[in-house]
């Protein structure tokens, strides 16, 4: 499965998103994340999410990333430099 792919699997469990998009920015950033020793771009590093959920009502646009940041902190720690959130309540 890619990352992509389990990052929208994961966030669709926990979030049950009223809408998501998971959009892989990684050929934007070649060169900048490189395969060791080589000089292609390692792909899957950089995304951008957008997503809304009922789960983010009552909370500050701090506790709404923190959230996604642990929903997916293996992803961050096992590959994806960066990511770029959009959190927002289906009301937003």
């Amino acid at each position: 499965m890619s990352v992509k792919d389990t990052i929208a699997d994961k966030l669709k469990s926990a979030l049950a998103p009223v809408s998501l998009e998971v959009i892989d920015e990684s050929h934007q950033h070649a060169g900048h994340m490189l395969h060791p020793g080589g000089v292609e771009p390692r792909g899957e590093t950089h995304f951008r999410v957008k997503v809304a959920s009922q789960a983010f009502v009552g909370k500050s646009r701090i506790e709404r990333h923190r959230i996604i940041n642990g929903l997916l902190a293996q992803e961050l720690a096992n590959g994806v430099h960066a990511l770029a959130i959009v959190a927002r309540t289906p009301d937003e």
